[in-house]
C-alpha cells in the first residue's frame, strides 16, 4: 500500500537550498505541501519550484549568529511558525592539510559545524515555544565516518555534527526531533568538477552497491520521512542514505576469491 506523506500547513526551513542536495530537499518538501523558505548568502537566479508551488527565499550569513536569530524570528512572523529545518548548506575546496593554514581549515569548520549550530539554536528557540515542537535535520556525509583525505576539516566538522544532532536530541526531547543524514556522493549540477565527464560519473556510481549515485531527490525523500508525523519516534538516529556505501578496497587488492 502506498503511504503519502502530507506536510500541509506546516513550515520548513532549507539553509542552502536554492541548488544542488538542497533544492532536490526543498522541492520534496514542496511537493509534500509544507511552505518552504531557503536562504543562502546570495540570491538564485530563479526561485526554486515544485508541484506548481514556489520556495520562498531570504539571505542570510549562517555564519553571522545576529543576522541568523533575525532571520528565524522573520520566519516565525511571516508564517506563524516553524516545523522543520534542515542544515544542508555546507562544502568545501579540496585542500590537503598541508597545503592549508588554520584559518582556512577553520572556517571549514564553521560553516560546516558552527553555522549549524548557530541555526538550530535559533530555530529550537521558535520551535520550543510552539505546539507540536518541531524536527531539525542535519545533512551529513560518511566523509565524517571514514578518513577523508583532501577534505579532513570537513570531514572532522561532520562527525561533530553528527555528534552534535545526538546531544540536541537528548537535551531537546520531547519537543524537538533532531536527526542526521548521512550522505554518499550525489549527482549534482557539480558532479563534473568531481569526476568529469559523463563517463566518469558512471564509473564512480559503479563503485556504489546500488549502481549509482544518489539524485538529490533520493535525499529530499528521507528529509520529508523526518519531518513527518511518520518519524515521531525518530531522534538522535543517523540515517545513511549511500546506495549501500563503498565497497572495501581490500576487496580489490586480494589475490584469493572473496566469499
Amino acid at each position: 500500500m502506498a503511504v503519502t506523506i502530507d506536510l500541509s500547513g506546516s513550515v520548513a526551513v532549507v539553509t542552502g537550498g536554492t541548488r544542488g542536495v538542497g533544492a532536490g530537499i526543498t522541492r520534496a518538501l514542496l511537493e509534500a505541501g509544507a511552505e518552504v523558505v531557503t536562504c543562502a548568502r546570495r540570491a538564485p537566479e530563479a526561485p526554486v519550484t515544485a508541484a506548481g508551488r514556489t520556495a520562498r527565499f531570504l539571505p542570510v550569513d549562517l555564519r553571522d549568529p545576529a543576522a541568523v536569530e533575525a532571520f528565524f524570528e522573520r520566519v516565525r512572523d511571516d508564517h506563524g511558525r516553524l516545523d522543520t529545518l534542515v542544515n544542508n548548506a555546507g562544502g568545501t575546496p579540496y585542500r590537503t592539510l598541508a597545503d592549508g593554514d588554520a584559518d582556512q581549515h577553520a572556517r571549514v569548520v564553521a560553516l560546516n559545524l558552527v553555522a549549524p549550530l548557530t541555526a538550530s539554536l535559533a530555530a529550537h528557540r521558535v520551535m520550543s515555544r510552539q505546539d507540536g515542537g518541531g524536527s531539525i535535520v542535519m545533512v551529513g556525509s560518511v566523509s565524517g565516518t571514514r578518513p577523508s583525505p583532501g577534505s579532513a576539516a570537513y570531514g572532522a566538522a561532520k562527525a561533530g555534527l553528527e555528534n552534535l544532532a545526538r546531544s540536541m536530541a537528548v537535551e531537546w526531547a520531547p519537543l524537538v526531533r533532531v536527526n542526521t543524514l548521512v550522505l554518499g556522493m550525489v549527482r549534482t549540477e557539480l558532479s563534473h568538477l568531481h569526476y568529469g565527464d559523463e563517463d566518469g560519473i558512471a564509473a564512480v556510481g559503479r563503485t556504489v552497491p546500488l549502481g549509482r549515485l544518489a539524485a538529490p531527490a533520493d535525499i529530499g525523500d528521507a528529509c520529508v520521512f523526518l519531518a513527518s508525523d511518520r518519524a515521531a519516534y525518530v531522534s538522535g538516529a543517523s540515517l545513511h542514505v549511500h546506495g549501500g556505501g563503498e565497497r572495501p578496497a581490500f576487496l580489490d587488492a586480494a589475490t584469493v576469491n572473496q566469499p
